[in-house]
């Protein structure tokens, strides 16, 4: 039974009870990794899925599965070839689980293909063969906004990205230098090793400012809509890699985007991502809607100590911070650090500087669009609240106003928008230039 019809073929039923010792015996035998993992529902009602996605990303892919009904599942994970089998209990195998296989590309870092079939009456299976081994993390999510009942299967590399060292990786000699606080002697080390020869001495720099730049939304959390059908999500991603691109160009600064591709990342990552490459500032771009499509106008917010500085302020901090229920979050996975983190003193002096980096921003956006509001707003979003990194976020217009909506799909608006930006980041670090390293290590 160990030969290779039985191992080329699907696992043995995951529901048969008498079974287990045998299986387990031929999961060791054939030097597979087993890990079950029976989800705490009962068997469901026979329903149809409404929709399947796939979204690759370089950190991680996630497959999503919607259905009506609450699904009840039953996976395990296996080696030699890496492999995951899900079961889906109480499932029709119909034309929209029929069309998960098309859902792959070529591109995805971590799933070679997907096949999926009716193993026994009721139960559908899910093979998903990998590229390379990784860590799933899997869950459900209750409906929310325009979905239903989600499992969300999360591919993770076994051996997470460091941001920071693929910025170093990614950097060039011309554009490149190291603080002691950004990485260890072995990896600058390393990176020495890869470089190409010096530049000239008028090109180096001893102390890069990095930016992080956030497009929001992303991936199963498309953002607002416009009512032309624009996605806030594609509308983000495109300006933000106009900037970053702009950033890039300026001697002495380079940018970091939190994603880079239609994936959604939760807010705690975007935070976290900016600390681990050491950011000196921190932009979330986004282009969100209000109740009445009159609403116009650019504006800038930055975290609030005490509240936030209007109504309206306070209901679209408490929209983005659903991105984490929309966009899907495993919530067994998270620390909460962030979630729990207080105002402290150092907290209130980040806050201070991003006040001045607002204002600044705020100032050069006037010249492209009308504002919103004339001054720099306040409220508790989420994704502003890393300690000790200046953090704003930029509402470039509202893509719930057809006349807006239709400026931000354009590519030259975005870019003066962009433009407008760096003007006001350029014009607040040369007031307020970072602090410097306490010894700096030139790539070479």
């Amino acid at each position: 039974m160990h030969g290779k019809t039985r191992s080329s073929a699907a696992p043995p039923s995951l529901t048969d009870r008498d079974g287990i010792p045998a299986r387990r015996h031929f999961l060791r035998a054939a030097g597979a990794t087993f890990a079950l993992l029976v989800s705490p529902l009962g068997r469901a009602a026979a329903s149809s899925l409404v929709a399947v996605r796939v979204w690759p990303a370089e950190d991680y892919t996630r497959i999503t599965l919607e259905s009506h009904a609450e699904i009840s599942f039953k996976y395990l994970t296996l080696e030699n070839p890496d492999r995951m089998v899900v079961d889906l209990e109480g499932v029709e195998f119909d034309s929209v689980i029929k069309h998960l296989p098309d859902r792959v590309t070529a591109e995805d870092p971590f799933i070679k293909l997907i096949r999926a079939g009716r193993n026994r009456p009721g139960v559908v299976r899910v093979v998903v063969e990998l590229k390379q081994a990784t860590q799933p993390q899997i869950f459900t999510l209750q409906p929310v906004g325009a979905y239903g009942h989600r499992l969300v299967l999360d591919l993770y590399p076994t051996t997470p990205i460091d941001p920071l060292l693929a910025l170093i990786e990614k950097s060039s000699p011309a554009d490149a230098a190291i603080g002691d606080d950004d990485a260890s002697p072995a990896v600058t080390h390393a990176v020495r090793e890869k470089q190409r020869p010096a530049p000239p001495a008028e090109q180096r720099v001893n102390r890069l400012i990095t930016v992080v730049i956030d497009p929001g939304h992303g991936g199963e959390d498309p953002g607002a809509v416009g009512r032309r059908g624009s996605y806030e999500k594609n509308v983000t991603l495109r300006i933000a890699r106009t900037l970053k691109q702009k950033i890039d160009a300026q001697p002495g600064m380079r940018a970091v985007l939190t994603r880079d591709g239609d994936y959604f990342v939760p807010l705690q990552k975007r935070v976290g991502k900016a600390r681990a490459v050491h950011a000196d500032l921190f932009v979330s771009i986004h282009a969100d809607a209000f109740v009445k499509p009159d609403a116009r106008g650019s504006s800038v917010f930055v975290l609030s100590e005490r509240g936030a500085s209007s109504a309206a302020a306070r209901w679209l901090a408490r929209r983005e911070n659903n991105a984490d229920l929309i966009g899907g979050v495993n919530i067994g996975s998270q620390d909460g650090h962030l979630a729990r983190t207080l105002l402290d003193l150092s907290q209130t002096a980040t806050i201070n500087d991003s006040m001045k980096v607002g204002k600044a921003v705020l100032t050069h956006l006037g010249g492209v669009n009308t504002l919103h509001k004339a001054h720099v707003e306040h409220a508790g979003f989420a994704v502003l609240k890393a300690p000790d990194i200046p953090s704003i976020l930029v509402e470039t217009a509202f893509i719930s106003n057809p006349e807006e909506e239709r400026r931000l799909n354009d590519r030259r608006y975005q870019g003066r928008m962009a433009d407008a930006i760096l003007k006001g980041i350029r014009a607040y670090f040369d007031e307020n230039p970072p602090l410097s390293r306490v010894r700096v290590a030139q790539l070479n």
